[in-house]
């Protein structure tokens, strides 16, 4: 194979913070908010995260791209991510299941990405300075015409992006024949949620982000499930009626990260941005209740308020994140109701917190 050069790429922070290396995949400009990942393994379900839209994905592990890409284990149909980061990035791939190469991939999808920068030098700056906008760009490199263009990328902050990402229309999943049936809001839903809860015999309906409860309980389900998703969920007032109308029908009902924080503020308890947010496979939980601890798959960049809920009269804890000790789950007095910040789908991910689909299975029966 004749070797050809890849095409000069940059990579510009909203501090100013310039880093240059080479363009992988489309050639082109892409901004959004800049974010670390450490997993080791998964890049493919990272980047069809619908909770990843409106960022650019900087990947802690040295090589991308060398098992390519296959169909089955993407999260949703296409990429979902702004750009990527990456240290080393192959173009070739070695695994014979492989549908096709990343960089192949990416291009198909219109992804911009840079690599052969310092990552390690970039996710510490993260790490000290905080989540800030990046833009990156293999066709513009006049540092002032870049930061032209990042001033003009939305932050994160106060910005609601689920209507961007859910499902237009509402569609089934799972055995229709199963007498448990499970009303999804998917406010950017993965598919590995889905596949885990039809695993345990539950028969899904997937509906938009903005489908009102009674839209929703007219179906008969015997539960709720509010999804993962994008954006900050303090401007997701459509979201939180909903929740709170489920709520008060006193209906089972299990949250997953965004799904967490929008549950959270149905019970009056507040949300905030955090300094750079837990991205990763291998963050520590501790269950409050079984006293056991679990390595869980994370990916969010906004948070519940501790203390206002240990001073809630309607929620408690149950799970902490063991490095800052911020909340990690809770669940509601007296309701078979629950949440989790974390992944339990864990795809990529270890699979110490499945156990979490049983118990909603247990509350549904």
């Amino acid at each position: 194979m004749k070797y050809t050069p890849n095409p000069r790429a940059v990579l510009l922070l909203e501090d100013g913070t310039l880093y240059e290396g080479d363009a992988i995949g489309k050639i082109g400009t892409s901004g959004g908010e800049i974010c670390f990942n450490t997993g080791m393994t998964g890049y493919q379900e990272i980047y069809t995260d619908p909770s990843y839209f409106g960022q650019i994905v900087v990947n802690t592990t040295s090589h991308i791209g060398n098992y390519g890409v296959n169909a089955d284990e993407q999260e949703s149909a296409t990429p979902k991510i702004s750009g990527v980061v990456v240290n080393e990035f192959s173009k070739l791939y070695s695994r014979k299941t492989a549908d096709s190469s990343l960089n192949d991939y990416f291009i198909k999808h219109n992804t911009v990405g840079i690599s052969g920068l310092d990552s390690r030098s970039l996710v510490r700056h993260i790490r000290s300075k905080g989540a800030m906008n990046a833009i990156i760009s293999s066709e513009i490199f006049d540092k002032a015409e870049l930061m032209a263009k990042l001033k003009q990328v939305p932050s994160m902050d106060k910005l609601e992006l689920s209507s961007k990402v859910t499902t237009k229309d509402a569609y089934t999943y799972g055995d229709e024949s199963s007498k448990i049936k499970v009303a999804v809001l998917d406010l950017g839903i993965k598919q590995s949620i889905l596949k885990n809860m039809a695993a345990r015999g539950i028969y899904c309906k997937v509906f938009p982000a903005q489908t009102t409860f009674k839209e929703m309980e007219a179906w008969q389900p015997t539960g709720y499930f509010i999804s993962n998703g994008p954006g900050d969920p303090s401007v997701m007032d459509y979201a939180v009626t909903t929740v709170k109308e489920i709520l008060a029908a006193d209906k089972p009902l299990f949250g997953i990260c965004l799904g967490h924080q929008i549950l959270a503020l149905a019970c009056g308890i507040s949300t905030f941005k955090m300094h750079h947010g837990h991205r990763g496979l291998n963050h520590p939980v501790k269950n409050l209740v079984s006293g056991k601890s679990e390595i869980t798959s994370q990916n969010h960049g906004f948070a519940v308020n501790m203390d206002e809920l240990k001073s809630s009269s309607v929620a408690e804890l149950t799970h902490i994140h063991l490095n800052d000790s911020s909340v990690a789950g809770m669940k509601l007095k007296g309701k078979k109701v629950f949440s989790v910040q974390y992944h339990p789908e864990s795809s990529p991910g270890p699979h110490d917190s499945r156990y979490l689909f049983d118990q909603f299975v247990e509350h549904l029966n």
